[in-house]
């Protein structure tokens, strides 16, 4: 049936993504006039009510199909995983033989295993949608919205709102919000990685130079939802949105789940370690006591309680439980988790990489020096800077407002009367500059570019020194070099300015042009540390994270800014030096070298995979179109709200506020939560070690078995409610000093040292039951059994408490009040079935009191072995959990 399925949803894949190809191939080979004319629109655009009216016909620009985000997926995720479904198969079992066959139906085991699977998957369920919950809340605070004409107008609106027949303006770093058509383009290269896999840009034309046999991501005036800007400037119109783009009808076989982390798949590993004991048990307890005792029907139902014993249902729930408490209690420090797993990860980070500007700097640029190559203050290079800032059309940095914001301080707006502008040359991170073509009132025109100082320096043949242009020769290079050189060690930012009269009277310009220019100055800014960067990179330090910074700006703002913040500047590379190093060099380099200036996009990515090479678990901070690439590789991608499109739209976790602070808090949360998940973990796997061998050892040697299917089935039940505290617990502050990664040789070490503790006193639990209460034979089986599972469930609930910290329970570290009250509410239960007439409801006998000091001596006497047998796996281990 699921072939079925498939195959029927595969076919419907096709015929979707056909439609779709259909009808954006035959857009593509329109004139921009036809286009208008087809989608109803024209280039200034739709009115509000046009677009009002769209929006009901079209629905929002979402795409729905293979979304997973959703309750139903939820509540499927919930319900069904391995475990339930065990439990399940054991309880239609059950029904049959206690209802159906039986000559007197019994519903009470059936009621008791529906009840574990509808327990563990309400919690599931319940804190899946508290964690989802609160992202939506927080989601709604992104801001990720696209320049758009409407009523004559360009305003931004939210990406969602944009409908067929929109007009878009599209500028580096914005992420393409629907499939469109390009009317303009200028140098446009779009990203389109996660359609085609094709990780190098493409170049984009508004004019029709496509072939009917290539294919339509090779299209070159088409540009597809899921894509982004790279460089350059572009307008077009919206042809399709939501699930009619070619990324919605693509939307369910795109949908693969990601790959699983570390911590993931030692989860997946113990999950079938422990269902392959549960299966090893399972026939060898039925052969044992069917063949002892001659009684296959109750050894069969014994067999099957054991496998509903041992099998870990509450897995899935403390996973995801404690995974969503953490997603809360970042969401309460404005903290967005786009993705669970991210917050374990974040735990198990070593290394955090870094962009410098915006995130260790205030990211609140300010303008401080305009100056010749003499380095005396000349307001003619602001006036230049300031006709390139305001007339490029690409994504207004930083650097651009701080130039307007100084210029009309100086109320220099009057000469934008004077000029227009005839084209562009916008900026990458290849060329690191970009360039205006100006004309003035006169036909004059003139070229002013600005960019990093050394790529300026290299396209320059001139360099103007007090009014006169003189050829750039060694000695002019050397003196500019000199004052770029003194104030960038003063920790300016620093930009050249350039400018060149001789330009071509009519045609496209390109990069070409930008040749033979002639220097005429430089731009200082400063942009000071957080105040909190240097106490957040101290913070992590001492939680085991090393904090590196991977920054495209020169290397003398690098060293001022990272001195102040308390990196380590003793060793610094260049992008020069990266792209002169082999990956074998560069895994060495990354070992000492914490921090690394004047990066390009790639060469980020590449440092970040060579930590990863390295054996680190990597983080990466950062809020520019340069940080995508860096960004998409690291272990753990974390952005701001006012990041770019592609950023945001790329990290795993979304920092509402620039607080560097909240990186520590990640940091401890993401240990707490695999602390929590480790303590059920390691208790699981050595519980369920311990219980089989001492199932095995009381099917061979007592003449009835040890408990019934309904006992074993109630004392489960009680554990797993006792362990619904875990997720809610706190973790030791020793802990949390350093980074968490999976060891399955540290869990199955504790699983040979506590397995067989529990199973020795039980076995002494046995022997007092057999001996001193005198329950040794089958009419007082109830009576034995009473006592196993009075002691059973109480030994349980204690070793919780002894595994969760590795200091002495209780004295030296507290459990959390969700704890206390679940085990308490537990203990106090199963010694009131014991030890009443409560025990007759599960075909026990009540206990003498007589068993009670044993009970409290045997208790007593695991504890403090268990304490022992603790003390000494920390010396040899060196560690607990």
């Amino acid at each position: 049936m699921n072939f079925i399925n498939r195959k029927i949803r595969g076919g419907q894949i096709q015929k979707n993504k056909h439609d779709t190809e259909f009808k954006l191939r035959s857009y593509a080979s329109l004139t921009a006039e036809e286009l208008f004319t087809h989608l109803s629109s024209t280039c200034a655009g739709l009115t509000g009510q046009d677009a009002e009216n769209r929006q009901d016909e079209f629905g929002k620009n979402v795409i729905t199909i293979g979304n997973k985000n959703t309750m139903l997926h939820r509540l499927k995720e919930a319900v069904i995983n391995p475990f339930n479904i065990i439990l399940l198969l054991v309880a239609v079992v059950t029904y049959f033989t206690d209802v159906v066959a039986s000559k007197k139906p019994d519903y009470l085991t059936v009621s008791i295993i529906l009840s574990l699977v509808f327990l563990s998957s309400l919690v599931a369920f319940v804190q899946n949608q508290r964690s989802n919950a609160a992202a939506e809340q927080l989601s709604k605070m992104i801001s990720n919205k696209t320049s758009v004409w409407r009523d004559g107008k360009l305003i931004e609106i939210p990406m969602d709102e944009i409908v067929p027949g929109d007009i878009v303006r599209l500028s580096a770093g914005d992420m393409l919000p629907a499939d469109v058509r390009f009317l303009t383009t200028k140098d446009t290269f779009v990203a389109q990685a996660a359609l085609t896999g094709e990780s190098n840009p493409v170049e984009k034309f508004s004019d029709l130079r496509n072939k009917q046999d290539d294919a339509l991501t090779d299209f070159r005036n088409i540009a597809f939802m899921g894509s982004n800007i790279v460089s350059g400037s572009a307008k077009a119109i919206v042809l399709t949105t939501g699930n009619n783009t070619y990324f919605g009808s693509m939307a369910k076989s795109l949908s693969g789940d990601r790959a699983k982390t570390s911590f993931e798949y030692g989860v997946s590993s113990v999950s079938k370690l422990l269902l392959r004991m549960m299966l090893f048990m399972v026939p060898i307890v039925f052969l044992i006591n069917g063949l002892l005792k001659n009684d296959w029907p109750n050894s069969l139902l014994f067999a099957v309680s054991i496998a509903v014993g041992l099998t870990p249902e509450m897995l899935p729930v403390i996973m995801t439980s404690t995974l969503a408490k953490g997603a809360i209690t970042m969401s309460k420090h404005k903290v967005i988790v786009r993705t669970l797993g991210a917050i374990q990860t974040f735990g198990e980070m070593d290394v955090l990489c870094t962009d410098k500007t915006g995130t260790l700097t205030e990211d609140k640029i300010a303008l401080e020096k305009y100056m010749n190559v003499h380095g005396e203050d000349d307001v003619r290079i602001l006036r230049h800077a300031y006709l390139n800032s305001y007339f490029q059309t690409g994504l207004k940095n930083l650097i651009d407002i701080a130039v307007i914001n100084r210029a009309a301080k100086y109320g220099l707006e009057n000469i934008l009367d004077n000029y227009s502008c005839v084209d562009e040359i916008p900026f990458d991170f290849s060329r690191r500059r970009m360039s205006v073509v100006l004309t003035d009132k006169t036909g004059k025109r003139q070229l002013i570019t600005k960019g990093a100082v050394e790529e300026m320096i290299a396209i320059s043949s001139f360099v103007e020194i007090r009014g006169r242009v003189l050829p750039m020769d060694e000695e002019t290079r050397r003196m500019a070099l000199a004052t770029y050189e003194k104030h960038n060690a003063d920790g300016l930012r620093m930009i050249a300015v350039a400018q060149k009269n001789e330009v071509p009277g009519s045609g496209v310009f390109g990069v070409n042009d930008e040749r033979n220019m002639v220097l005429i100055g430089f731009l200082g800014f400063l942009d000071p540390p957080k105040e909190s960067a240097k106490a957040a990179i101290t913070a992590l330090k001492e939680h085991g994270v090393r904090t590196v910074v991977l920054t495209g700006d020169s290397e003398g703002v690098a060293l001022k800014v990272c001195g102040k913040v308390g990196v380590n500047t003793s060793h610094l590379i260049t992008g020069r030096d990266v792209e002169r190093m082999d990956d074998a060099v560069l895994l060495d380099a990354v070992n000492t070298c914490d921090l690394f200036a004047k990066l390009s996009p790639s060469q980020k990515e590449r440092v970040v995979k060579a930590f990863q090479t390295a054996g680190h678990t990597v983080g990466y901070l950062g809020d520019g179109i340069n940080d995508a690439p860096a960004l998409r590789q690291a272990d753990v991608g974390i952005s701001v709200d006012s990041a770019v499109d592609i950023a945001k739209e790329t990290a795993d976790i979304i920092l509402l506020e620039k607080d560097l602070m909240v990186l520590e808090e990640g940091v401890i949360e993401g240990r707490r939560t695999f602390g929590n998940i480790i303590k059920y973990i390691k208790m699981a796997t050595s519980g369920n070690f311990g219980n089989m061998i001492s199932v095995i050892a009381a099917s061979i040697f007592l003449p009835f078995l040890p408990m019934l299917p309904v006992q074993i089935l109630t004392q489960n039940f009680l554990c797993d409610f006792s362990q619904m505290g875990i997720p809610f617990d706190s973790v030791d502050k020793e802990y949390i000093k350093k980074p968490r990664k999976w060891e399955t040789h540290s869990i199955k070490s504790f699983m040979a040292y506590m397995g067989p503790l529990s199973s020795v006193f039980d076995i002494l639990c046995f022997a007092v039951l057999w001996w001193a209460i005198g329950a040794n034979h089958t009419e007082l089986a109830p009576l034995f059994q009473s006592g196993w599972f009075v002691f059973g469930t109480v030994s349980q609930v204690l070793v919780i408490h002894i595994i969760r910290t590795g200091r002495v329970p209780f004295l030296q570290s507290k459990p959390s009040i969700p704890l206390i009250v679940s085990s308490l509410i537990v203990v106090v239960v199963a010694i009131a079935v014991g030890f009443t007439k409560l025990a007759i409801g599960i075909d026990m006998m009540p206990l003498p009191v007589a068993f009670a000091p044993w009970l409290v001596l045997i208790l007593a006497g695991y504890f403090l072995f268990a304490q022992l047998i603790k003390t000494l796996y920390i010396r040899r281990y060196k560690e607990w959990l």
